[in-house]
């Protein structure tokens, strides 16, 4: 049955419009890139489409959003930017990468983007400190693809704000340390980084300070800033001069001998010593603030004790705090989600930073593959949320989530760039 007046009951035009879209999508990726690609990554190409929706603006216009996850997820922030680039830079649907951008650019509010996106009438939630450094990462992917210099000239202004509100310092206690030029974010009660758990008063993960993750995402914030400041013949220097004295502070996270990076700096306990994959962002982003062998002593740390066939550990096995199972009650499951949980999208970062180390393109795709015997596990097609981290890894939370798609898609697309450039 259906309400449409006009709906064609002929089976088997249906079935071709639904042949054609899919052709459609393949056929629109980078390239022949994904004409050739394996039949697991084809798909997930496909089920991308399926988080690229639209929605009402605050403004009372309808624009493109995307879904964190079905089937209970709205559009956050932090989801967003994370997925951006795996689910339309990487698929050619870069017309959408711009929309969302620019939508989201009309949201910036004292240098911070919502953590949850907001329609018409409703009131905009800005707990969060990684959504607007993750949002120039999604620029720099946007313009290097498409080289939209008069897109890019357009929302400079916006970028400029928002590091600005950074450097002065903005809700939450998030801002620059004069003394050291590192980001400080947090205060008690709220949960700002993508760990962001919260039973009733409890924030599992608090993180107040220094968290790892924050600040290579700020180097890497201030080193796109630069960058985009040339390609427009602007000064630079601001960028770059707090870049160089990021890059100088953050050798304060090392850990020494072989053991990665601190977790957290400049807590109200200090350092934590925690072993979590947060540090891998540090090397995986498209800038980092290490030296390569530091960066190889965090991809190998990470290895031995985070890395599972579907993604990494949210924190060491050996860690009393770890919780191998995520099941039970709402403060069960809330309290296992960052404790111990694997999460999917941490994978294509682990394979990007692997190649950073090793330059073996190859070798670092292949860690994707056992995802591929996933697809015919819960959510038919997609990637789940979460596995639990005691082997088997079953698969737990939403049966198929945007940023596990994504960023699978986005390193698989990086690395296979990497080996036809060889």
């Amino acid at each position: 049955m259906t309400l449409e007046p006009t709906t064609s009951f002929n089976l088997a035009a249906s079935m071709q419009r639904f042949f054609d879209r899919d052709a459609l999508l393949i056929n629109g990726g980078d390239g022949d890139l994904f004409t050739a690609a394996p039949d697991w990554i084809r798909q997930l190409l496909l089920v991308a489409d399926d988080f690229l929706i639209q929605r009402p603006l605050p403004s009372g216009k309808t624009g493109d959003s995307v879904i964190a996850g079905y089937p209970w997820f709205g559009d956050w922030g932090r989801d967003t930017m994370i997925s951006l680039p795996g689910l339309t830079v990487t698929s050619g649907r870069r017309d959408i990468a711009r929309s969302i951008l620019l939508n989201y650019a009309d949201l910036a509010d004292h240098g911070q983007l919502p953590n949850r996106f907001t329609g018409a009438g409703e009131r905009a939630e800005y707990n969060t400190v990684d959504a607007a450094l993750w949002y120039f990462e999604a620029w720099r992917v946007y313009v290097d693809a498409t080289h939209d210099q008069r897109t890019l000239e357009k929302v400079f202004p916006v970028l400029q704000k928002m590091i600005d509100w950074h450097f002065k310092g903005t809700r939450y206690g998030i801002g620059m340390d004069p003394t050291d030029h590192l980001l400080s974010a947090g205060e008690p009660g709220v949960q700002l980084t993508w760990m962001d758990a919260k039973v009733g008063e409890w924030v599992v993960t608090p993180r107040i300070g220094k968290p790892v993750e924050i600040n290579a995402l700020w180097y890497n914030a201030l080193f796109i800033m630069a960058d985009f400041s040339k390609r427009l013949a602007k000064p630079e220097q601001p960028y770059r001069g707090a870049a160089e004295a990021v890059y100088k502070s953050f050798q304060r996270f090392q850990r020494g001998s072989g053991e990665g990076l601190y977790d957290l700096i400049d807590g109200p306990m200090g350092s934590d010593t925690a072993v979590r994959p947060n540090q891998i962002l540090a090397v995986s982003l498209s800038h980092t603030p290490l030296a390569l062998s530091t960066c190889r002593d965090v991809v190998n740390l990470c290895g031995r004790e985070l890395l599972t066939s579907y993604g990494l550990r949210s924190v060491s096995l050996r860690d009393k705090a770890y919780c191998g199972h995520y099941k039970g009650g709402v403060a069960d499951r809330d309290g296992a989600y960052h404790q111990g949980t694997v999460w999917a999208w941490l994978l294509g970062h682990y394979a990007l930073a692997e190649f950073r180390v090793t330059g073996d393109a190859a070798a670092a795709q292949q860690r994707l593959i056992p995802l591929a015997d996933h697809l015919s596990d819960e959510g038919v097609g997609t990637i789940s949320e979460i596995f639990d981290g005691d082997p088997p890894h079953e698969p737990r939370g939403a049966p198929s989530q945007a940023w596990s798609v994504a960023c699978i898609l986005e390193a698989w697309w990086r690395l296979e760039q990497a080996k036809r450039s060889n």
